[in-house]
């Protein structure tokens, strides 16, 4: 298990080393601002198409292919991002591939995650899948000033260079993983997609899970702009980024532990109304301490929902279907981080960061007032 939280961390390094130096070339080739939406449209646009096709690949032929499909698209990609290789239309074509190879990636590790657990284990071992590919998200960027410098804009074609390396590096690891046997049988797949469609609940467990990523991507963006309305320092801003992530990968750290003291359904409930009250509060003018507690509370509460409803559906999907199951919610995430902050920025149009993180908030409380009516727990469980 050790071998996939590493892969999670790495691939997770190489996507968030990646995706801010696009925008650098983007900045380099001209590109006009507006285009930047476009941009991170094109990463996601293609997995949202393929990413049930991935999860039926990773049941068929094992979690092995996925990865290698995954880390090889994600090379690719490196290559295309280079200032040699096609100008505008190659640095959206790679950006649409570096999304396809994570997609890939991310199906394959997860069910090899949900293939790999024991009963009873499925919210421990998500807990420490989710908590590697956060340390990954944190040290991707900080690498960018190593291998790019210190400039406004870094040198995108060494970091791009460093980029397939550690994509290589990835690839090869790939090759050395075992097709892991589902835990109860890899071939009961009896009626398809049909029979994960019908899990009792499985409309409300993918909402939770697109709406909680989504607002995490919110508060990514908006907080630096609530920063800049309230006239906040970038290190100040950048701290309660930090502050949120290390909340957030706290939460995931320990929730093997916490689940069975609170129960799946009454812990997927409180972290989701901790997420709306702690971007409710930093909607509010408060001051820098209490925006750093909040940020901190939101932080703890949007690091739970994820795990859990993987552990859910890895528990609930027939053996043999896990792959798809998770494929399934990504596809969800995928459509909720393309169609919901864009809603929310209609909804609260002229209220400024501040309106935004408020509706998030809402719409965050009223997703944990939905999952009040799942029934998450194993059975036999107590809550």
């Amino acid at each position: 298990m050790v071998a996939v939280f590493a892969h999670s961390a790495l691939t997770q390094v190489v996507i968030f080393l990646l995706r801010p130096t696009a925008s650098y070339r983007a900045l380099e080739l001209d590109v006009p601002a507006t285009w930047l939406g476009a941009l991170s449209a094109a990463f996601a646009f293609v997995p949202l198409v393929v990413a049930l096709p991935a999860g039926h690949w990773a049941d068929r032929f094992g979690e092995r292919w996925t990865l290698v499909a995954g880390a090889a698209l994600m090379t690719v990609a490196c290559l295309g991002f280079l200032p040699s290789n096609g100008g505008v239309a190659g640095l959206f074509a790679a950006s649409a591939l570096l999304g396809t190879g994570h997609l890939f990636a991310m199906v394959g590790q997860q069910a090899l995650v949900a293939n790999s657990s024991a009963p009873g284990r499925f919210d421990a071992a998500f807990g420490y899948y989710t908590f590697s590919a956060s340390l990954g998200q944190l040290v991707g960027p900080l690498l960018i000033p190593v291998l790019g410098g210190s400039r406004a804009i870094p040198d995108t074609r060494a970091i791009f260079v460093g980029g397939a390396v550690l994509s290589g590096v990835l690839l090869l690891g790939s090759l050395f993983v075992r097709r892991t046997p589902a835990r109860g049988g890899r071939t009961a797949e009896s009626g398809g997609w049909a029979a994960l469609l019908r899990l009792p609940g499985l409309p409300r467990a993918l909402l939770t899970s697109c709406v909680v990523l989504a607002s995490v991507d919110i508060s990514l963006v908006y907080l630096p702009a609530l920063g800049a309305e309230r006239h906040l320092a970038a290190s100040a801003v950048g701290v309660l980024l930090g502050l949120r992530a290390a909340a957030s990968m706290t939460s995931r750290l320990f929730l093997g532990r916490l689940t069975p003291l609170v129960g799946r359904k009454r812990l997927l409930i409180v972290s989701t109304a901790l997420g709306a009250a702690g971007l409710g509060v930093a909607a509010l003018p408060v001051p820098l301490w209490a925006l750093a507690v909040a940020v901190v509370v939101a932080g703890l509460g949007l690091g739970v929902g994820q795990p859990l409803t993987m552990s859910w559906l890895a528990e609930s999907a027939p053996p043999g279907m896990r792959g798809r199951a998770m494929s399934l919610r990504l596809t969800g995430n995928r459509a909720g981080q393309v169609v919901l902050p864009g809603v929310v920025g209609l909804v609260a149009g002229g209220l400024g960061a501040a309106g935004v993180l408020a509706v998030t908030a809402a719409a965050l409380a009223w997703t944990g007032f939905g999952a009040r009516k799942l029934s998450v727990d194993p059975p036999g469980a107590t809550t």
